[in-house]
């Protein structure tokens, strides 16, 4: 029952994060898409080579569908793009793997809300 509460509320405040999210946040495919913070995210999921090749893939798509959501200022397509990758990584990952990649999304976005104030 414990674990039941604790996925509806981590559920809640994924999909509560991504109907706040503008344009500017979906920008953190394009950060988790580098290699170096890939290779870190592997290492922190404790992800196996296979999955490793797979999210490689999955980020490129996702920062890809980002990019050309963000060019044509199309908050819609961007947001697809977000549940492409959720629903991929979901797929890819173990239950206690995605519950980690929800954290380091969830704590990107708001890191990148705080250099994008910063700059202001």
């Amino acid at each position: 029952m414990k674990k039941i509460i604790l996925s509806v509320v981590l559920m809640l405040t994924v999909y509560g994060n991504s109907f706040a999210m503008e344009l500017n946040d979906y920008s953190v495919f394009s950060k988790i898409n580098n290699e170096t913070t890939l290779r870190s995210l592997v290492r922190y999921l404790d992800a196996d080579a296979e999955q490793h090749s797979q999210l490689k893939f999955v980020f490129r798509l996702t920062d890809e569908k980002v990019k050309s959501a963000v060019n044509n200022g199309n908050e819609v397509e961007a947001e697809k793009a977000l549940y492409f990758n959720l629903a991929n990584m979901k797929h890819l990952l173990s239950p206690e793997q995605y519950k980690k990649y929800l954290v380091v999304l969830n704590l990107t976005v708001a890191g990148n809300e705080e250099v994008l104030l910063a700059e202001k």
